[in-house]
C-alpha cells in the first residue's frame, strides 16, 4: 500500500477570495473520520497523508481497476453553503488540491450541496469519438489565436440539455488532465499529454465550433465530442505545475495560423488517427521529450508558440526574475504581490516596490508560491508570473466590482419597475452589473455586457439565474426576479472583504511626501504628509483627476474618487508634449505603481512616455504612449 497526499482550501470567485476559520472533514469510502481540519488565513488546510494503492499499477496498461483510492471532503463555512464531495481521488506519491469554491447561503437554498466526481476516464473504459476538422460545418474561425483566460463548458452531450459552467481556462486544462492521464506518469508524458489538451480546447475556441451552431458554450465535457471535464475534482500537483509553465503557448504547423486540432485517445480500447495516451508513457520511458512525443502522432513539423491570453495583464518577459534583478517587469510583479496581499495575508509586504529584487520580494514570492501550490523557489518563473498575473486580474477585478457595486446599487429596497427584451438604460445597466457581479461567485451563470441595453445575452442570463435561485424563467425581471436578485447580490456582496487601509508602496518615500503635499495645495485636501501611498492619497488623486476633467473639459463628474465607468468615459487622451496638472497627475500614479524613474513635474517629455509605453506593456495595452481611457483606468484604478 503506498501513500498519498491532499491539501484541501476554501474560497470564494474561484478561489480568489480565500475563506478563513471553514471545518474540513476528510473521510474515508466507509464514512470514517480521518480528519478534522481548519482552513486558514490562506483558506488552507494542512497537507494530510492518506492510503493509496502503489504507483505501479498506474504505470501498467493492461491493469484494468482503480490505482487510486477514493475519500470523502466535507467543508462548512458559517453562512455558506455546506459542501460534500464524493469520490476524491488520490495516488501514491502524488499530491492533489481540493478546490472548493464556496456559495454564500441565500435564503431559501439548500443548505448542503453534494458532488459526485466520477471514476476516472482510464478506468470507465469509454472510448474517445472526438469530432476531427472534416467534419466541420462551414463556419467563421477568429482573426487571431488567443488564450482565453474563462471558457464555458457544457456539462453533457452538446445537443442534451444541461449546465453551462464558466472557469478559468487553467483550471479547466488541469481538470481535463486530472480527469484523462494519471498524475503519476512520467513528466515528459504528462506534458505532451497537457499540451494535446490545450491545442485541442483552442482549435475548440479557434473555430468557433459550438458558437456557429449557436449553442452558449465553447466546448463539452462528454469525450463523445470532446475531452472528460468533471466538475469539482481535484486537481494533482504533478500536472498544475505544467499547466501554470506552458500556459500560454499553443502548438500548429508552419504556414497556419490555428492551433492544430491533437485528436487523441486511450490507445488500450479505442484507436484513433491522432495520439495515444497510454503510448506516450512508453514513448517518455524511452527518452522521448515531449515535443518529439507530439511530433511522434502528429506532422514532425508542429511547433511550439506563444498566444495572449485575453484579460491576463501581462506576458511572461522571456525570462526568469529572481534575486537581484532589476527593471520594470520585477516593479510590476511587486506591485501586484501588494495587491494580492490584501486578500491574502499571509504574502508578506514589499515595503519598497523600486524594480529592485531584494529579499522581501524573494520572500512575498515563496509565500505567494506556497499558497497557489507552486513550488517554492522564491524566483519568479513563467508558471508563478502567469499565476501571479491572473490573481492580481482576478482580486482586482472584484475590488473594482465591490466599489462600483456601491455607485450602481444604491439601495436596498428592489425597484419595482418590469424590464425585458428591448427595455433600456440605467434600470438596465443595474440589472446587468448585478448579473455580472453574481456570476463571479456562480459558475453556471453566464456573463453579460454593461451597456444597458436588453439584448439577447442579458435575457439569457437572467433566464439562468431564474433557474438557479427556483424562479419561473421567463427571462423578464418583474418584482419577484428584482427581489431575488437583490436577495442574492447583498448576500454574495457581503462575503467580499473590503479593502484594508494599509500603506502601498514608498512608505516614508520623500516624492510620495510632495505629492502628497501637492494634492494639498492644488485641490484643498488635507492630506497627512507621511510619504506612505495608502487609501486617502490614492483617492485624492483620483478626486484631482476628476476636478480637472471637470475644469479644463467642461465634464459633470461627481467629484468622488472612484474611477468607474463614468469617469472612464470622459477621459481624454494626454499626449507627449502635454504640460499642466493632467500630465502631473499621470506621472504621480505611475511613480505610486512603482515607476520610480518618473519624477512628476507635469512635463510629459521623452522619460515620462519611455515609462508610459513600458506602463502599457505590462498590461497587455497598445505601447502607444498616449494615455488614454484604458490607461488611465489602470493607473487610477
Amino acid at each position: 500500500m503506498g501513500l498519498g497526499f491532499l491539501t484541501v482550501t476554501g474560497g470564494l470567485a474561484n478561489g480568489t477570495v480565500p475563506i478563513k476559520g471553514a471545518k474540513v472533514v476528510i473521510k474515508d469510502a466507509h464514512g470514517r473520520v480521518l480528519y478534522s481540519l481548519v482552513t486558514n488565513t490562506a483558506g488552507k488546510t494542512g497537507r494530510v497523508k492518506l492510503p493509496a494503492p502503489e504507483k505501479e499499477y498506474a504505470l501498467d496498461p493492461n491493469y484494468t481497476r482503480a490505482p487510486y483510492s477514493t475519500y470523502r471532503v466535507e467543508v462548512e463555512a458559517k453562512g455558506f453553503v455546506k459542501e460534500n464531495i464524493n469520490g476524491v481521488q488520490i495516488f501514491d506519491g502524488t499530491d492533489a488540491l481540493e478546490e472548493v469554491d464556496l456559495h454564500p447561503l441565500v435564503k431559501g437554498e439548500n443548505p448542503e450541496h453534494v458532488v459526485n466526481i466520477a471514476p476516472h476516464h482510464l478506468v470507465v473504459n469509454e472510448p474517445h469519438q472526438q469530432v476531427g476538422p472534416s467534419e466541420r460545418m462551414a463556419g467563421r474561425v477568429m482573426q487571431k489565436v488567443l488564450i482565453p483566460d474563462f471558457i464555458t463548458v457544457h456539462l453533457g452531450r452538446y445537443n442534451v440539455s444541461a449546465r453551462n459552467v464558466r472557469v478559468p481556462f487553467s483550471l479547466y486544462v488541469k481538470n481535463v488532465a486530472s480527469s484523462e492521464i494519471y498524475p503519476t506518469w512520467p513528466e515528459a508524458s504528462l506534458e505532451a499529454n497537457i499540451r494535446a489538451i490545450i491545442n485541442f480546447a483552442l482549435n475548440r475556441v479557434y473555430t468557433e465550433w459550438y458558437r456557429i451552431r449557436d449553442y452558449p458554450f465553447d466546448i463539452t465535457n462528454s469525450t463523445a465530442n470532446d475531452m472528460a471535464f468533471v466538475e469539482g475534482r481535484d486537481i494533482f500537483t504533478s500536472i498544475a505545475v505544467i499547466v501554470d509553465r506552458v500556459m500560454g503557448e499553443y502548438l500548429r504547423r508552419p504556414a497556419h495560423n490555428e492551433p492544430f486540432f491533437t485528436e487523441f485517445c486511450d490507445g488500450r480500447i479505442a484507436n484513433c488517427p491522432g495520439m495515444k495516451q497510454w503510448g506516450t508513457v512508453t514513448l517518455a520511458e524511452r527518452g522521448y521529450t515531449p515535443l518529439q512525443i507530439l511530433r511522434y502522432y502528429y506532422p514532425n513539423d508542429l511547433s511550439i508558440f506563444t498566444a495572449p491570453i485575453v484579460s491576463i495583464t501581462a506576458s511572461f518577459p522571456g525570462v526568469s526574475l529572481s534575486q537581484g534583478k532589476q527593471g520594470p517587469d520585477v516593479s510590476l510583479m511587486q506591485q501586484y504581490l501588494n495587491r494580492i496581499r490584501q486578500d491574502f495575508p499571509l504574502i508578506p509586504n514589499i515595503a519598497y516596490a523600486n524594480g529592485i529584487y531584494g529579499t522581501d520580494t524573494v520572500n512575498a514570492v515563496r509565500a505567494f508560491q506556497g499558497i497557489f501550490n507552486l513550488p517554492q523557489t522564491g524566483i519568479i518563473d513563467r508558471a508563478t508570473w502567469n499565476s501571479i498575473s491572473w490573481y492580481y486580474v482576478a482580486v482586482t477585478d472584484l475590488a473594482e466590482l465591490t466599489s462600483e457595486g456601491d455607485r450602481v446599487v444604491t439601495s436596498t429596497t428592489p425597484p419595482n419597475t418590469v424590464i425585458n427584451l428591448g427595455s433600456m438604460g440605467g434600470l438596465v445597466a443595474m440589472l446587468q452589473f448585478m448579473l455580472n457581479y453574481i456570476a463571479r461567485f456562480y459558475v453556471d451563470l453566464p456573463a453579460v455586457s454593461q451597456d444597458g441595453n436588453f439584448g439577447s445575452g442579458t435575457r439569457n442570463a437572467v433566464i439562468a439565474f431564474q433557474n438557479r435561485f427556483g424562479l419561473n424563467p421567463d427571462g423578464v425581471v418583474g418584482p419577484g426576479t428584482w427581489a431575488r436578485l437583490y436577495e442574492v447580490y447583498l448576500a454574495v456582496k457581503g462575503t467580499v472583504p473590503q479593502e484594508p487601509s494599509q500603506p502601498g508602496t514608498g512608505a516614508g518615500d520623500p516624492v510620495i511626501r510632495d505629492i502628497q503635499t501637492t494634492l494639498n495645495q492644488r485641490y484643498g485636501f488635507n492630506l497627512d504628509v507621511d510619504g506612505i501611498f495608502g487609501r486617502a492619497t490614492k483617492t485624492a488623486m483620483v478626486m484631482g483627476l476628476q476636478t480637472e476633467l471637470n475644469r479644463q473639459f467642461g465634464r459633470n463628474l461627481v467629484v468622488d474618487g472612484v474611477f468607474g465607468p463614468l469617469t472612464r468615459a470622459a477621459t481624454v487622451n494626454v499626449r507627449p508634449g502635454a504640460r499642466g496638472n493632467m500630465t502631473y497627475l499621470i506621472q504621480a500614479a505611475l511613480y505610486t505603481r512603482g515607476f520610480t524613474s518618473v519624477i512628476p513635474d507635469g512635463v510629459f517629455g521623452p522619460g515620462t512616455e519611455s515609462v508610459v509605453r513600458t506602463f502599457q506593456r505590462g498590461q497587455g495595452l497598445t505601447a502607444d504612449g498616449i494615455v488614454g481611457p484604458m490607461t488611465q483606468e489602470r493607473l487610477f484604478r
